[in-house]
């Protein structure tokens, strides 16, 4: 399995916001900190902000913060959000699937039942697990204060 480059950027998104907690961090903070590109950044954190996982601020003094605490985030629920319009394999494809083997295939079955096993491990995992304690995370995501 292969996680999309959504996927992946809504987890460091969040754990962005994680690690500077109690402020708000800007689309552009995240990009040069995550190495991301801005506009990628933009689609995801609307699709965080409409699933209620963030929220924002526009404006000048705008920004980005969780929508409620790191031991509320759930990842699987995240990855299930993030992944759902991408399809495992060909035969999960509503449109497109031309596979002649998918009314006989056991296959899709098991998959099925991996994929839910991947998700359900991945409930068990909170935004402040990835965080909390993970000092190595807080370098790397915590702004460098700029000296004149």
């Amino acid at each position: 399995m292969r996680i999309t480059k959504r996927t992946n950027i809504a987890i460091r998104v969040l754990m962005f916001c994680a690690v500077n907690h109690g402020r708000l961090v800007t689309k552009h903070e995240i990009a040069k900190r995550c190495n991301a590109s801005e506009n990628h950044l933009a689609q995801v954190i609307n699709q965080l902000a409409q699933m209620g996982v963030v929220k924002t601020q526009r404006g000048r003094n705008g920004g980005l913060e969780l929508a409620r605490s790191a031991d509320q985030i759930e990842i699987g629920s995240i990855f299930r959000a993030m992944e759902a319009p991408v399809p495992l394999a060909e035969c999960f494809a509503d449109v497109d699937n031309s596979c002649p083997l998918v009314e006989a295939c056991r296959l899709r079955g098991a998959l099925t039942e991996a994929v839910e096993v991947f998700y359900q491990r991945l409930d068990r995992v909170s935004l402040d697990t990835l965080v909390c304690g993970n000092d190595a995370l807080t370098a790397l995501l915590t702004p460098k204060c700029q000296t004149a």
